[in-house]
Parts: C-alpha cells; sequence; structure tokens
C-alpha cells in the first residue's frame, strides 16, 4: 500500500516512509491510496480477540511493510503494564444505553495515549525499513495531551529527541506539571507565549523550513512529528472504533451489522477523522457527530462550508479543543473530492486569509458523514453534575462536551440509534473544572486538587497523576512564537 500527499497525489511513498516523514516534503499530509475493505466476517472474527489481537488485525491492513510478528510484539509493549485497566480500552454502559469508551486508562491518562504509546515503535521500525541513517528529532505542539503522551513514549528511546512546546496559559496545572516534570535525557519541553494556533503554525513552519532542515542533516538530524498530522499516530485509533462495536456487539446492545452512532470531541479533527477511516473501510457506522466547544470552528464548517479561523479565540476548561485550525480537516476534503490541487488550494488561502470556503458538492459530501454541534462551559458544567449526581459517574470537561452534543443531535433528530461517547482524558486532568461542576471553587494546586476530587467524590485518582506530588519540575523556559526555530537550533545538537 501506498501513500500519497494530500497536495500533491504523485508524491507517493510507503508506510515506514510516511511514518518516518510525518509531513510530505510539500507541506501536505500523508493518506493511503486506498482504504482496505473488511466484511462482517472480520468483524465477528475481531468479537472474539482482545484489545491488542483487535489492534494487529486492524493495522496490518495498512501497514503491508511490517510483519504480522513485528506488530505483535510492538503491540504487546504499547498496550501493556502501563495500562490500568485489562480491557485497555473499557466501555462503560450509562443507564441509557448510551456507551462511553474510555481512553485514558494508559499513563499519561489521556486517549493520546492509544496512538503514542505505538509511535515509537513504528517510528523507530520504519527508520529501519527506510535504511535512515540520520537520527530524529520529534517536534510537538500540544493543546495539553499530545505533548506529556509523545513525552512518555518516546523519552529514553534511542536515536531520538524529543521538544514539546504549549501554550503558557492554554494548559491545565496539571497538563503543566505533567510535561514539565518529564524525566528522560533526550526530552524538552518549552512553552510559548500565544495559544495553541500559534504554537502549531510554529511547528509546522519550522517543518517548511528547507535552510533548516539542511542544516540539521549537516549535524545527522532530521524532523519528523508526533501531532495527528503524522499517519503513524492516526492510524492506532482507527482501532478503538472497531473494538467499541464489538464491545456493544458482545454486551448485547447491538446485533452485529446494526449501525451506531459515535459521538467525539475533537479540536484537531484527528480522532473523528479515525472513525470516519473505519467507517470507510466497512463497520456500520451511520453519524459521527463532532462536538466542539466555544471555539466551534469545525461547528460552523460541518454545518455551512466556511472555514474561518477569523475568530475570538476562547479560553475554555475543555483545553484540548481550544483550537482554531484543525490540521486534519486537510485529509478529509482530499480524500472527499479526490483533488489534490483543490486542497493545496483551501491551505494556501487558510494560510493567506484565514478562511476558505468548499463548493457544494463538497460541502454536501461532508455534512452527510458528520453532525456537527458545541457548547459553552456552563452546559459542560451541567453535564458533569448531572452524570455524577444522576448516575454517579465522573466524567472529564472533553468528554461532558461530547454527551451535551449528543443531547443536541437527539433532540435535533429524535435518532434512537446506540451510541458510544469517546472519554478522552480521565477527570482528573481537569480537577479544578471538575470541581467547580460540582459546586466547589478553589484556588489550590493542581496536586491539592487531585486529593479534593478524591475527596468530593470517592473517586481515586489515576495513580500516574497521584505520584506527579513527588515530581521535580525540569522545565520552566517560555519563548515568543518567533523564537521556537532557535529553540529548537539549539535543542538538536
Amino acid at each position: 500500500m501506498k501513500y500519497a500527499s494530500t497536495r500533491d497525489s504523485s508524491t507517493q511513498v510507503t508506510a515506514a516512509r510516511a511514518i518516518a516523514s510525518g509531513l510530505a516534503p510539500d507541506g501536505g499530509l500523508f493518506v493511503p491510496v486506498t482504504i482496505p475493505a473488511v466484511d462482517e466476517s472480520f468483524l465477528k472474527k475481531l468479537c472474539t480477540m482482545d484489545y491488542r489481537e483487535r489492534a494487529v488485525a486492524v493495522m496490518e491492513l495498512y501497514l503491508e511493510d511490517f510483519t504480522r510478528e513485528e506488530l505483535e510484539e510492538d503491540v504487546k509493549n504499547a498496550y501493556g503494564a502501563n495500562y490500568d485497566d485489562p480491557a485497555i480500552v473499557p466501555v462503560r454502559f450509562l443507564r441509557d444505553g448510551t456507551g462511553v469508551v474510555e481512553l485514558y486508562h494508559g499513563p499519561t491518562c489521556a486517549f493520546k495515549d492509544m496512538a503514542l504509546q505505538m509511535l515509537p515503535y513504528l517510528l523507530t521500525a520504519s527508520l529501519k525499513k527506510c535504511g535512515e541513517e540520520r537520527q530524529v528529532c520529534i517536534l510537538v505542539a500540544t493543546s495539553g495531551d499530545t505533548g506529556k503522551a509523545a513525552l512518555e513514549g518516546f523519552a529514553d528511546v534511542p536515536r531520538t529527541k524529543i521538544q514539546v512546546f504549549y501554550p503558557r496559559d492554554g494548559v491545565s496545572d496539571v497538563q503543566k506539571l505533567q510535561m514539565a516534570s518529564q524525566t528522560g535525557d533526550n526530552v524538552c519541553v518549552t512553552a510559548v507565549a500565544g495559544n495553541f494556533d500559534d504554537a502549531q503554525t510554529g511547528v509546522k513552519t519550522i517543518f517548511g523550513d528547507r535552510a533548516f532542515a539542511d542544516k540539521l542533516t549537516e549535524r545527522g538530524w532530521f524532523l519528523s512529528s508526533a501531532n495527528s498530522i503524522n499517519w503513524g499516530r492516526l492510524l492506532p485509533q482507527i482501532v478503538y472504533y472497531f473494538s467499541a462495536y464489538c464491545d456493544f456487539v458482545n454486551a448485547g446492545r447491538l446485533e452485529m451489522g446494526q449501525p451506531i452512532n459515535f459521538v467525539v470531541p475533537t479540536g484537531n479533527f484527528g480522532d473523528i477523522l479515525a472513525g470516519w477511516y473505519a467507517k470507510q473501510m466497512g463497520l456500520p457506522v451511520k453519524t459521527l457527530i463532532c462536538a466542539s466547544n466555544a471555539n466551534n470552528v469545525l461547528t460552523d464548517f460541518i454545518r455551512q462550508g466556511t472555514y474561518d479561523k477569523n475568530r475570538p479565540f476562547y479560553t475554555t476548561s475543555s483545553p484540548s479543543m481550544d483550537i482554531l485550525v484543525s490540521s486534519n480537516l486537510e485529509r478529509l476534503l482530499y480524500c472527499l473530492s479526490g483533488d489534490d490541487k483543490l486542497v493545496a488550494g483551501y491551505m494556501q488561502a487558510l494560510k493567506e486569509t484565514g478562511s476558505y470556503t468548499v463548493g457544494e458538492d463538497l460541502r454536501q459530501a461532508v455534512s452527510r458523514e458528520f453532525w456537527a454541534g458545541s457548547c459553552d462551559d456552563a452546559r459542560t458544567f451541567a453535564a458533569i453534575r448531572a452524570r455524577f449526581e444522576e448516575e454517579g459517574y465522573l466524567m472529564d470537561t472533553h468528554t461532558a462536551v461530547a454527551w451535551s452534543v449528543l443531547e443536541d443531535y437527539r433532540k435535533e433528530t429524535g435518532d434512537t440509534t446506540a451510541t458510544a461517547v469517546l472519554s478522552t482524558a480521565s477527570p482528573f486532568k481537569f480537577c479544578d473544572s471538575v470541581l467547580r461542576a460540582l459546586g466547589e471553587e478553589t484556588d489550590a494546586p493542581g496536586t491539592v486538587l487531585l486529593e479534593q476530587l478524591t475527596a468530593k467524590t470517592g473517586v481515586p485518582a489515576p495513580a500516574p497523576l497521584a505520584a506527579l506530588k513527588n515530581k521535580a519540575v525540569r522545565f520552566t523556559e517560555c519563548v515568543e512564537k518567533t523564537e521556537m526555530l532557535p529553540a529548537v537550533d539549539a535543542f538538536v545538537r
């Protein structure tokens, strides 16, 4: 199987090269030239497997230059004792039958672990398969969870360095402490005086600097990505859609072949795009419901066909979705239109003017695949409070956004299809907001809030977060967004 650039489909590479490179040379994103198809017999087999076996069965369809034995070993290492639930991705069914897909049982307590525990194995194997002799520096822009998950995955991995940039005032106290206390001789964490889009734009600009790339090559290094612009990051996320469907079937909540809806809280569009790939492969998905917070650029685009980042940026209680430039939307536009020049034009317009409008055919194609909604912090807090008071189920702010949007979807459409809500983070990563939702105001630091949330709810904090109070802060540097390249230059030596 080959992978093509969204901006020049004549640029086609192997899976290993796509993963090693991260970004295409023209600035586009790699997508599979063909999407593998599965049938009901495939799904029935998955139902008899555990999560690790499902991961191998799904990913090997896209990784023809990897052996099954390689993938089995990598999956075993990626999803092992570092997860605190033997199911890896358990589904909790609430009273109304909605299934909450808990994606946060890994070492950093966020869904990004599902991909970023796997990516280092895929990347190091890809470098070998490509005959790459240079060492690789992973650059990451994070709105909170990707950074820590990537740091945890790549810490002390041979022949790699990793540098993470995060918005100084755009992550929770717990998220910041998770990153700033990261151990490892090959890691670096830097705050940016700006928002996530500033950090993400800065990283993309560094990737596109050919002169800097040449300088790094002279030193024996090259850059790659652990953001979802890297196909090796997106691919493992497809797996949990299949796994959740199988769990619905095994629990008697669905008959094999019946459709399911997924509600996904998303900012960069990668998580929900993984669900779209699963649907194109043959998973019986009816509707993919895109849930946004007050930064509702995706809601407006899916409903109206205009993507416009020229709007107020809101700092919300669900910071991982505080994003106005959704990188992975580029992949969807290419796959639905099949026109690389059209996509390149949209991306150029976004860069130059901050907006673009798709044609009517493409707008309708998007709206057939997705339903979109958004909610503010008040409704987010109300959803957290209601689910805990009525059912004793504690959810984080991002999951609560998804729950609120699901309520809107059901009211607007009357759809009673079985539905899975993707729960993307432990509520303990956002203690201050969850406590406020439950009626407690506090200015205490994050590690104290962990204990306070446990006292309030009776729910124990995950072990990796509880251990933060004993961690030393290693990284305190903050740079202007214009100084990100010099920071990388100083690190990659």
